[in-house]
């Protein structure tokens, strides 16, 4: 597989999210830990290097999945993880990047990662409470002692980029990035570039939407958070599955499914992008890596970039609000 530069920091160009490992999307009692063992070891095989997790997803236990199929194979796989949702002086879900708590996560991650360092470390949402300044040299100082070897923000504003750059050089951006998501190119996209920071895109389907595999919502589980999520509700779904539809014509001219052409589509737009797809299934990663060796054409390029704009919000108000801006 050819690779991706996120900074100084090469990767797989497809990388692998492991949130789902976790439970989200998934029915009560519906995880097999052992079969995402083995996703991860067939993405390994199929020369994917880039394995993305994070401490709130579960909590922990993403993280103990990727540690329990990691060991023996860690050389050559670069593990990115996450702070900042879990305040660890409270043991619950809540913002919190100071720098005492971000020296208790890091802990936490090492021993379930199983690793003596992250290669690279992301501030989950940016805390609102604590100056980016502060987490930002709490950051440095974990690089100075090896625990963690590049620095990353998701989901920062512009003004919060070059703050956080400004005391601690920030390797990746991982924000939401796909045919339908496309607000990163306006203004976010010309600043990573500016700075020599990568981008790195979460749910380049969609949220599953791209796949082509969802054409309802009525089998969701309930606590599915989709059920309410702006794109797949009312007549905003009804119009996204239209767009849906686009991709796969395209995805059928190109010989490949429409998650490959959605996100060969991402492969066109740089070097410096490395897009995650999550999965918890062996036949899904050999479906999405199987994207790197999609070939668009420029006509084919050029009718994906004038698809139609997705209809609704990507997150619904509550979930919008955590969001720098």
């Amino acid at each position: 597989m050819k690779n991706a530069q996120l900074g100084n920091l090469e990767v797989s160009r497809i990388g692998l999210g492991a949130m789902t490992m976790a439970g989200t999307y998934t029915a009560e009692g519906g995880l097999d830990d052992a079969e995402s063992i083995r996703t991860i070891h067939r993405a390994l095989d199929l020369g994917v290097t880039h394995i993305d997790t994070a401490e709130i997803y579960g909590p922990f236990l993403s993280e103990e999945i990727v540690g329990r199929a990691l060991k023996g194979r860690r050389d050559g796989v670069v593990i990115a993880t996450k702070f900042g949702l879990y305040d660890h002086s409270r043991g619950e879900r809540n913002p919190n990047s100071s720098a005492a708590n971000i020296k208790t996560a890091v802990e936490g991650s090492l021993q379930r990662l199983g690793t003596d360092h992250i290669d690279l470390y992301y501030q989950h949402r940016v805390d609102k409470k604590t100056p980016i300044e502060e987490t930002a040299g709490a950051v440095a100082e974990l690089i100075a002692e090896g625990k963690v070897l590049h620095f990353g923000l998701s989901e920062a504003s512009p003004e919060t980029i070059r703050r956080a750059h400004a005391v601690q050089a920030v390797s990746a951006l991982q924000t939401e990035y796909s045919l339908w998501t496309r607000d990163v190119e306006a203004e976010i996209l010309p600043l990573l570039r500016e700075l020599g920071i990568g981008l790195v895109p979460y749910s380049p389907l969609g949220h599953g939407l791209l796949t082509g595999q969802i054409r309802t919502v009525t089998d969701f589980p309930d606590n599915d958070w989709r059920k309410t999520n702006p794109r797949f509700t009312g007549e905003n779904f009804t119009r996204n599955l239209a767009i849906v539809d686009e991709v796969r014509a395209i995805a059928a001219e190109a010989g490949a499914t429409p998650a490959q052409a959605a996100l060969a589509w991402l492969l066109t737009r740089g070097e410096d992008i490395a897009p995650i797809p999550g999965t918890r299934r062996v036949n899904r990663v050999e479906e999405n890596t199987a994207a790197d060796g999609v070939e668009l054409t420029e006509d084919q390029i050029e009718r994906l970039n004038n698809l139609t704009p997705a209809a609704g919000a990507r997150h619904d108000e509550g979930n919008m609000a955590s969001i720098d801006q």
